[in-house]
């Protein structure tokens, strides 16, 4: 560039006119301009084009499908660890790659694009995301709806961008309206606000519905959601403050044992919910990999005969570890969040009608006894 272009027009000069400090100041306008356009040429094809990471490990396989899991190191992920060990399709033909916050930030772009850059997933099942019980939901509203939105456009766009074949997204029967009739089936996700309780995190994980369909629609993209009911199992988060229920009592269960002292439940217990052991799960989650292909949410979910209250489980729960019945006391100045979310599982019956669920009774034991054997290295 010829720095006379960048003089003041008040001052002009002829060539050969220029003293050294003009040269000078004009030399640093005409770097700036060029830098500037440099950059923005750079932003812009940072839209469509990730960025370059740092070096890492190469990955390879000769397996027809490589299955990336987010969260995978979680409730669900370890669910599904399980089930492929044994599963005949995933030995011949699949890898599987569970993902945990130390191979990544998902809140970060940049570490995102790396990993999808390393494993070149074929198919991604994406479990991670900023979770907690009642009262870390009604505390931290913004930081619910605002890590979730990254992660599930980092998640979703680099899906896009790497040309995955697949992709499973995971969310909750807490997106549905907080108003609504009962039961709840995929066609009233978006029919009314949820309840102010979670707001942040529902409408966070309703964002992934909206984008399955715009993705499909714009760029022809294979990505759908599960919506379980309550998960519990082994591998859970059995923190008492931020936990969901079921590990949340079985944690203080544990310290009530310990010390002789009494269970206290949180709230009247009156509440009812559905509940859906993690392997079972798992298990539903693959087959909706393989087999499911609709942009549509599917609800994974025992049925509605199978609803049980707060107050049974707890009393299940405290059976299951030893304790009294007696010694169970429920804490009414509490609150009890949404008192029911009853869902049909009608489509996923009409998809998979000989599907035998675990009775949770048997899954609670198997859950107690996890947690009491592994209580040091257990999320808690």
């Amino acid at each position: 560039a010829d720095p006379r272009y960048f003089l003041s027009p008040v001052n002009p000069v002829g060539e050969g006119d220029m003293s050294n400090r003009q040269v000078e100041l004009a030399a640093a306008a005409a770097l700036g301009a060029v830098s500037m356009a440099l950059a923005l040429q750079l932003l812009y094809r940072q839209r469509d084009e990730p960025a370059q990471p740092p070096a890492q490990a190469s990955f390879a396989t000769k397996k027809e499908r490589v299955v990336l899991v987010t969260g995978g190191s979680g409730l669900v992920g370890q669910g599904i660890k399980s089930f492929i060990a044994t599963d005949a399709e995933a030995a011949a033909n699949e890898e599987w790659v569970f993902l945990s916050s130390k191979d990544g930030d998902l809140k970060s772009r940049t570490d995102t694009e790396a990993i999808f850059r390393r494993y070149k997933p074929t198919h991604v099942i994406h479990l991670a995301a900023k979770v907690g019980g009642l009262f870390a939901n009604q505390k931290f509203k913004v930081e619910f709806y605002r890590d979730n939105i990254i992660i599930n456009d980092n998640v979703m766009e680099c899906c896009r961008i790497f040309g995955v074949r697949k992709l499973v997204s995971c969310l909750s029967t807490c997106i549905f309206p907080d108003k609504t009739t009962y039961p709840i089936d995929e066609t009233m996700v978006h029919d009314g606000p949820p309840h102010k309780s979670n707001e942040g995190y529902a409408y966070a994980k309703r964002m992934i519905d909206v984008l399955n369909r715009c993705y499909s629609d714009e760029y022809g993209c294979n990505m759908t959601s599960i919506i379980p009911t309550n998960i519990y199992g082994p591998h859970d988060n059995f923190n008492i403050e931020n936990g969901h229920v079921i590990p949340g009592l079985i944690h203080k269960a544990f310290l009530a044992k310990q010390s002789g002292e009494d269970l206290h439940i949180w709230g009247s217990g009156t509440p009812l919910r559905q509940f859906i052991f993690s392997q079972d799960l798992a298990a539903l989650t693959v087959w909706t990999l393989r087999d499911y292909h609709d942009p549509e949410p599917i609800i994974l979910s025992v049925g509605e005969e199978e609803e049980v209250s707060i107050k049974d489980v707890a009393l299940m729960v405290a059976e299951a570890s030893g304790l009294p019945l007696e010694r169970v006391v429920f804490d009414t100045d509490k609150s009890d969040g949404q008192f029911k979310k009853t869902a049909c599982n009608k489509k996923l019956r009409k998809l998979q009608p000989s599907y035998k669920f675990k009775p949770i009774k048997e899954g609670i034991q198997e859950s107690v006894d996890w947690f009491f054997a592994n209580y040091e290295a257990a999320r808690k």
